[in-house]
């Protein structure tokens, strides 16, 4: 799903000086709590006669979007090496033996909470499709519909930092000018969807949506000048394929809801272009869930005027009790709908702080299959067996493009 960038580059730079005299420092590599400092090192512990390990002089940390639903890409590089004298020597020292005893069980207990969010993850996004597409099927304005999702968004945020459950940023006009574009993408984005949820059947939607990764490399390569490799283009063959395949034999298509979902790809992926072109120079990065949080606010303010402007007040008892609609049950179903939407897109943020870009790449791909056979099944959607094999090569291709990213091309010998 969508996701913003941001920039960590701290710099640490650790040098030995030449000192003919010795020293009789605290060494803050010891994993002994009780040894002494002893001028002769090499003396201590029953690990201290290893070889030394020597250690680059600097190490630079620093993050950046991916084109999968915002996405983010870490990486560790090291400078050039320095000289042999600007360097720190390390030796491991004797490490008491309850000291392993901890960490063994934090894997376990790291993949759980990882497991938990991945199904809170499905879990939230298959309730907001099956809830919004019920509401859209009888209320048919989705511009209202996308404006009380970001309403009920806006107002979880400000309940989150009036009680402190997540910490109120503070944030600059300058920040604020870099992150509208993204706010204005990010609410076409979600409009358009709900235009398609609104025509077409849900499974249809997320074929089309399928072809992310297609609109992902074009505007890399338009934009910011990072054109793909051959294993990229490659993948992306099944994925326009498959949805040519499926598009042909949709029983409910129609153009509407094809290029509104086609609309959805170009402006969800033209946020995480514009991430990389603008944030990334951000001196003050935000985090992704603050990041998310601020666009949530800001499409609120943005789309209620258009709301009006183009569909009038409509979400008033009176005018849903005219139109023969139940009010109670529209205002519980946009309401869960509502809920769903915003937990399901943090919890996505929460997820990416925690794998890697190619990791959220897939289980974004395992997730639109899950979407995809909820709501055939939920809603008995008719599909033919060649509408079946053009979704499934479609996804089939998003799961071969999150495979190949991580191939990178072979650096330009002169």
């Amino acid at each position: 799903m969508q996701s913003a960038a941001l920039s960590f580059s701290p710099s640490i730079s650790i040098q030995k000086k030449l000192n003919p005299q010795p020293t009789y420092k605290f060494n803050p590599f010891s994993l002994s709590s009780s040894a002494k400092p002893s001028p002769n090192f090499r003396s201590i512990g029953t690990l201290a006669a290893f070889p030394t390990r020597r250690l680059n002089s600097a190490v630079r940390c620093s993050s950046d979007s991916s084109s999968v639903n915002p996405v983010r890409s870490g990486w560790i590089s090291g400078p050039p090496e320095l000289e042999s004298d600007a360097s720190l020597k390390v030796q491991a020292t004797s490490v008491p033996e309850s000291a392993g005893e901890k960490p063994q069980s934090k894997p376990f207990a790291d993949t759980l909470v990882l497991g938990t969010l991945f199904g809170l993850w499905y879990l939230f996004n298959i309730y907001f499709n099956i809830y919004n597409k019920q509401v859209l099927k009888v209320f048919p304005y989705p511009v209202t519909v996308t404006l009380v999702q970001f309403a009920v968004g806006t107002t979880l945020v400000i309940f989150m930092w009036m009680f402190n459950l997540y910490k109120r940023p503070k944030i600059s006009g300058g920040q604020l000018a870099a992150i509208l574009p993204l706010a204005v993408v990010h609410t076409l984005g979600n409009l358009f969807t709900n235009m398609s949820l609104g025509k077409v059947a849900v499974s249809f939607t997320h074929t089309i949506k399928a072809m992310e990764p297609f609109f992902s490399v074009v505007l890399s390569a338009m934009f910011l000048g990072e054109f793909p490799t051959i294993w990229v283009v490659s993948s992306l063959l099944p994925i326009v394929g498959g949805v040519a395949l499926a598009s042909m034999t949709e029983a409910s298509f129609n153009w509407a809801g094809f290029w509104s979902a086609m609309a959805s790809n170009l402006t969800n992926q033209s946020r995480n272009v514009l991430s990389k072109k603008f944030m990334v120079k951000k001196e003050e990065s935000l985090d992704n869930i603050t990041l998310f949080s601020i666009i949530t606010i800001m499409s609120f303010i943005l789309l209620a005027p258009a709301a009006i402007f183009m569909e009038g007040v409509k979400f008033t008892p009176t005018f849903l009790q005219s139109a023969g609609l139940d009010v109670r049950q529209i205002y519980t179903r946009s309401l869960l709908a509502a809920l769903c939407f915003h937990a399901y897109q943090q919890v996505s943020y929460m997820i990416l702080q925690r794998v890697s870009p190619v990791t959220h790449s897939v289980g974004n791909c395992v997730k639109r299959v899950v979407v995809i056979v909820t709501s055939v099944l939920f809603f008995r959607t008719p599909v033919s067996p060649i509408n079946s094999l053009g979704t499934g090569i479609a996804l089939a291709g998003v799961f071969l493009y999150s495979r190949v990213k991580r191939i990178k091309p072979k650096p330009k010998t002169a």
